[in-house]
Parts: C-alpha cells; sequence; structure tokens
C-alpha cells in the first residue's frame, strides 16, 4: 500500500495512520500527549531525507546546491575505493603487498589486511602448502571415464651411460616456500621448474646403466635428481621447494627391445662363465697352494737328510783317516776287504782253495755251473778268458 494512498487519511503521508505533522515538523499523536496513550511514533523517513538535503544544501555554496548528487556518487566512490584495500588471507596463504609495483610487505599470518586500494598497493595471494605436481614424458588427460596418459617422447626418450635408450615417466611434487622469491626472484615459475627437473633427471640417467634404472635403483636415481633439482632452484632463489621426485615408469624402448634381450642374454652368459671360472679358481687354488707347500717340506726334508748324511759321511771319513793314521796296513787291508764285499756281494763266485786240487780238472767249464748261463758267445768268450 503506497503512503501517498493512505486509506482514510488522504493528504497525510503517515503510514500508520496516525494524524501527522504539517510542513514546519510538529510532532505526530496531537502536541502534547508524548508517553500518553500509546508513546512516540516512527518518524516519517521522507521527511528525514528531505530535512537532510536541505541542511545540506544550506552547507554548500549557493553556486554548488545543484551538485549534491555528483557529491554524494562521489563520497560513495571514495569510500568503495579506500574499501577495496581489505584483503583476506587463509591459512596455508600467503599476501605479497606491492607499492607501485615494489615489493612492500608479506603477510604471513591468516586474517584480514590492508593495503592503500590499486593502482597505489596491490596484493597477491599465494598458497604455500599446496602440493603441486608435474610430469616429465608424459601428459595425464582427464576424462569422465577415467584418466589417461599420452606420451611425449621428446621427453621421456633418454641416453644412458652404456649408450642404451630408456623410456622414462617422471612426476615431480612441489611447493612453495618463499613466496615474494617465488613471484619476484623468477620468470615462467613452472616451466622454469620443468626446465630445471629436466635437465637434473637427463644428466643423472646419463651417468647410469640402464639396467638398474629399469629394475633396483629407480629410488636412487629420483633422490639424486631431486638433489640435484633442488640445489639449482636455490642458486635461482626460487622459493621453491621439491617435496618429492617419483620415477612411475622405466622401459626399454620398444624399438630396441629385442636387441636388448639379446644384450642381457650375452651378458648373462659372461656372468656365468665368469661365475664358473671363479668357482674353478676357488677350487684349484688351495690344491695349487698346498701341493706346493708340500713340494717345500719336501724339499726342505731332502735337504736335511742330505746335509745330515753328508756331514755322517765326513766323520766316518775322519775317523777312518784317523784310524789309517794309527795302523796303515791293517786299515788298507779293511778297506780292502770291504770294498770287495760291496763288489761280489751280489755275484756268482766260485772259491776254490789252491791246495785241494783233488777232482777239479784244469779245464772246468765253469760257466755251465751257473743257474742262468747266458748266451753261446758269452760262453765262447768266457771259455777263452779261462783258458
Amino acid at each position: 500500500m503506497s503512503w501517498d494512498n493512505n486509506s482514510g487519511n488522504k493528504g497525510n503521508k503517515n503510514p500508520w495512520g496516525k494524524p501527522g505533522n504539517d510542513d514546519r515538523g510538529r510532532q505526530y499523536g496531537g502536541g502534547g500527549n508524548r508517553g500518553h496513550g500509546g508513546g512516540q511514533e516512527p518518524p516519517d523517513l521522507d521527511e528525514i531525507l528531505r530535512k537532510a538535503q536541505q541542511g545540506f544544501k544550506g552547507a554548500l555554496p549557493p553556486n554548488m546546491k545543484g551538485g549534491f548528487i555528483f557529491v554524494l556518487a562521489a563520497l560513495v566512490l571514495a569510500v568503495l575505493w579506500l574499501a577495496s584495500g581489505l584483503y583476506v588471507v587463509n591459512p596455508g596463504e600467503n599476501g605479497v603487498v606491492q607499492r607501485f609495483g615494489k615489493w612492500q610487505e608479506t603477510q604471513v599470518e591468516p586474517g584480514l589486511g590492508y593495503h592503500l586500494p590499486a593502482p597505489i598497493s596491490t596484493v597477491t595471494i599465494v598458497n604455500v602448502e599446496e602440493i603441486r605436481k608435474m610430469s616429465i614424458g608424459f601428459n595425464e588427460i582427464v576424462t569422465r571415464s577415467g584418466n589417461s596418459r599420452s606420451s611425449i617422447p621428446e621427453e621421456s626418450m633418454m641416453l644412458t651411460s652404456d649408450r642404451n635408450i630408456v623410456d622414462l615417466n617422471l612426476v615431480i611434487q612441489w611447493n612453495i616456500k618463499s613466496a615474494e622469491q617465488f613471484l619476484f626472484e623468477i620468470k615462467d615459475q613452472e616451466n622454469t621448474i620443468k626446465k630445471v627437473a629436466e635437465s637434473a633427471i637427463r644428466e643423472v640417467v646419463g651417468q647410469t646403466d640402464m639396467f638398474p634404472i629399469i629394475t633396483r635403483s629407480r629410488d636412487a636415481v629420483a633422490s639424486r635428481t631431486k638433489a640435484i633439482i633442488q640445489e639449482n632452484l636455490d642458486q635461482y632463489n626460487s622459493g621453491v621447494n621439491i617435496t618429492q621426485v617419483l620415477i612411475e615408469r622405466a622401459e626399454v624402448h620398444p624399438d630396441v627391445q629385442n636387441a636388448f634381450q639379446d644384450v642381457q642374454s650375452a651378458k648373462q652368459d659372461a656372468e656365468d662363465a665368469q661365475n664358473r671360472a671363479q668357482a674353478y679358481r676357488e677350487d684349484i687354488l688351495p690344491k695349487a697352494r698346498g701341493q706346493a707347500i708340500q713340494l717345500l717340506q719336501e724339499a726342505e726334508a731332502y735337504k736335511q737328510s742330505t746335509i745330515a748324511k753328508s756331514q755322517g759321511d765326513a766323520e766316518r771319513f775322519n775317523s777312518v783317516y784317523a784310524a789309517y793314521l794309527t795302523g796303515k796296513d791293517v786299515t788298507k787291508e779293511r778297506m780292502f776287504l770291504e770294498t770287495m764285499e760291496d763288489v761280489l756281494k751280489n755275484a756268482n763266485k766260485i772259491i776254490m782253495d789252491d791246495n785241494s786240487t783233488g777232482g777239479v780238472v784244469p779245464y772246468l767249464p765253469l760257466d755251465q755251473i751257473r743257474p742262468s748261463a747266458g748266451n753261446s758267445q758269452r760262453s765262447n768268450a768266457g771259455n777263452a778268458n779261462i783258458q
């Protein structure tokens, strides 16, 4: 219901239907009955606005009264402009304030902050606790049916130290440890981090053989890569912290798969041959050492026995020589008898007494009496000698 069409009270703009004031502002409710019979009624809003406008116009110079709306709008815009300097920093965020493009301060505590409105000052809210991911060697595509990947060969193909090609996918997780350095020290931050990471992984892979990369040494390669990335980014004062480097896939390129298998088979055969040779070495060396020790011991024993025998012969000769000096004839006779004993002890012999000639013919065939007679020529020779 409109105030101007209040039924039963035409001409009265009071929406509550009570007797109103005239333009000079007398009180509602019949003059002096304040506090009696229903109390004070609310004021008329139109009347208040009209009085404020008249008072404001009275305060302006005569030539400025027509610009009231313009001034009021300017005040409202000024208030809104000043209020635009308010900003909120949530937990895990930093607010970096710049004044005329120069860094002024960084608010690290969560809460409400204020800076001079633009274009004097600006604020950039940076999430420093968010873990960001970056991939090298592939792109991950998110669809309704699930996630899919597309390979990037120019990033994933890397040359190893043994001149093989490995197809490698790498995931890097990082966050921001200094908001002002991240914003002002490096340009195109994510692309810079990716280039540094790609350079680091190629450096590590280029110093490592392929077989350890695709089998047991992935964690070691990832750890070395993380250290190199962090060192390079710290030299750039990037304000970036690398939290994890993960090798998700490391395989032989399909085009060289067969050749790689042949090489691995040859290496395995070589290792088997080396193992067999090592086993033979471990078996024969102790035997050879034992034989050498045995030969040395036998030589030492022969040496000692020979020395002892020589010493004994020398002592025996000395004793015989001493006996010879005391009795030369006896010694000569004894030596002759001992020598003849050594010469004749293994010979077949017949001893004849010179005084007993009976029964013995002068030409006795002594060779026939020997148990082991020789051939006829030797017998004839023997007979001739006897004659």
